[in-house]
């Protein structure tokens, strides 16, 4: 599996963000081709202090393959074009193989 992260840093107006987010954003990733799962939060804690993230977005996929070719998709295009619209603080995208492990 290959996980997509996005950390979204507290933007000037959190209302905006959600409503826009949950609106308008959301429906365009879940057009995005060869996504198994996502979830998301507003509710983003530290253990320590303050957090520096007001939001957070993960996506599953196959593999890295299948990310690049959601991305690159027409809804990936637009998706990625319409985060201006609501994350006024700014965006930070990471992207990783994931190691599963039992216990």
């Amino acid at each position: 599996m290959h996980k997509l992260v996005v950390l979204y840093p507290k933007p000037a107006d959190p209302d905006h963000f959600r409503d826009y987010y949950v609106t308008n954003h959301l429906p365009l990733i879940m057009k995005w081709p060869g996504l198994l799962a996502y979830r998301y939060s507003f509710d983003v804690a530290a253990k320590r202090g303050e957090t520096p993230y007001f939001a957070v977005f993960e996506a599953d996929f196959a593999d890295a393959a299948a990310l690049t070719a959601a991305q690159e998709s027409e809804y990936g295009k637009r998706a990625t074009a319409d985060v201006v619209n609501y994350a006024t603080g700014g965006v930070v995208v990471i992207h990783y193989p994931v190691q599963e492990g039992t216990v």
